[in-house]
């Protein structure tokens, strides 16, 4: 890219992470850790100048204290090389009181976890979508207070909200179960507000929509990839990893989704049955 065609400022979206204590592998296939090592590691050789590392939800796979560690371990001095923020978000995989004592050093709370992070005159807001217990999305009324009150004051260079959960319909039907419950109690929050863009994960492919006039980008799993048109009946997932780069060019945000690498199966069930299971977990709301 030549000088003066860049970014004003770029954000590195690194999503459903799925880490694991030391030696498991994910369905046992995926090494979830190498995914993210790679990932940051060719950040690094790419010499892009990222402003903030976004950890959008499922940093863990089973909450396991040892993998917040391994997290931790991995991201810090990767952000610190790269001079960038990092900012978390909480996915329906993790756990509350772990990610707080082993990835902050803070103690241990269930509370919901909400951040404001300004990068360059850029505001991420970060909400917590997950709720204890359910791997479907929530936003309580006194989240939604919170980023009312926050978002009453404009940003220099206005909002980037974060959560785990997309505030949108998915083709695939196990996602569509999981994803944000009534999400247009958040639209009417941030409607008219100086939010330019909506970045989510959990879904483990990409995909984009809006929420009402804003634009909403589900990015692609570092764990591994969701077929979007599986063959008929059947669910289907491959080892594919990637992650994505966010890119603000003035008035424009701009999202690209970045392979990492393509490996063998994850799983392929029939759809049918899986659905039924998932019902049941979360009802037909």
């Amino acid at each position: 890219m030549s000088v003066g065609t860049g970014p004003d400022l770029t954000l590195v979206q690194l999503t459903d992470s799925h880490l694991l204590p030391e030696g498991a592998l994910m369905h046992d296939v995926v090494d979830t850790a190498a995914n993210l090592v790679a990932a940051l590691e060719m950040i690094e050789r790419s010499g892009l100048p990222v402003a903030a590392l976004l950890l959008t939800g499922d940093l863990a796979d089973n909450g396991a204290a040892s993998a917040y560690r391994r997290l931790r371990e991995v991201v810090e001095p990767a952000a610190q090389r790269l001079g960038a923020e990092v900012i978390y978000a909480l996915g329906n995989h993790d756990e509350r009181g772990a990610f707080r004592t082993e990835v902050l050093g803070a103690e241990p709370s269930t509370a919901d976890y909400d951040t404001v992070t300004m990068v360059g005159g850029l505001r991420i807001v970060s909400l917590d979508s997950s709720e204890p217990g359910q791997h479907d999305g929530h936003l309580s009324a006194d989240q939604l207070d919170w980023l009312g009150d926050v978002l009453a004051t404009p940003a220099p260079r206005g909002t980037v909200l974060v959560c785990h959960h997309p505030p949108l319909p998915s083709p695939v039907p196990t996602v569509h179960l999981l994803r944000l419950r009534e999400a247009e109690r958040l639209a009417r929050v941030v409607e008219g507000s100086d939010v330019r863009f909506v970045v989510t994960g959990h879904a483990h492919h990409a995909g984009c929509g809006a929420l009402g006039a804003i634009p909403v980008w589900v990015g692609p799993a570092l764990a591994y990839g969701v077929a979007a048109v599986p063959p008929k009946g059947r669910l289907r997932a491959r080892a594919d990893a990637a992650f994505s780069r966010i890119d603000v060019f003035g008035d424009q945000v701009v999202a690209t989704a970045v392979p990492l690498s393509r490996a063998e199966g994850v799983y392929d069930v029939a759809a049918a049955e899986r659905v039924r299971l998932v019902r049941e977990v979360v009802g037909t709301w």
